[in-house]
């Protein structure tokens, strides 16, 4: 199994900064951090024209979750400055919704 350090998010905007949409790139996966920043710069030059501004970042993907992860969420804000993560969105509780009751918080 491969394990994955970082994943290269790429969005492009309007002029304006108020329409963004992911870019695709062709290599958006990688096993370091380190490789993924040292890739970015040729990923945004993969893309140059796709959009008036491009912005781009590595997120950090955890080992032993990277099958979980499910949803990038990412806002571009007005400056340019692009916040995003990877979550894990369909977390659920035991199968009757609630939580079972734990020993150690009955009083003594």
């Amino acid at each position: 199994m491969e394990h994955i350090a970082a994943l290269l998010l790429v969005i492009g905007c309007s002029s304006n900064m108020t329409e963004c949409r992911e870019l695709s790139v062709p290599v958006s996966i990688f096993e370091t951090a380190a490789e993924c920043t040292a890739e970015r710069p040729f990923a945004l030059g993969d893309v140059q024209g796709q959009a008036e501004h491009i912005v781009a970042k590595c997120l950090p993907v955890d080992p032993a979750l990277e099958d979980d992860y499910n949803k990038i969420a990412w806002n571009v804000r007005p400056d340019g400055t692009l916040d995003a993560s990877l979550e894990i969105s369909n977390l659920l509780l035991a199968s009757s919704g609630t939580r079972p009751e734990k020993d150690y918080l009955s009083q003594q």
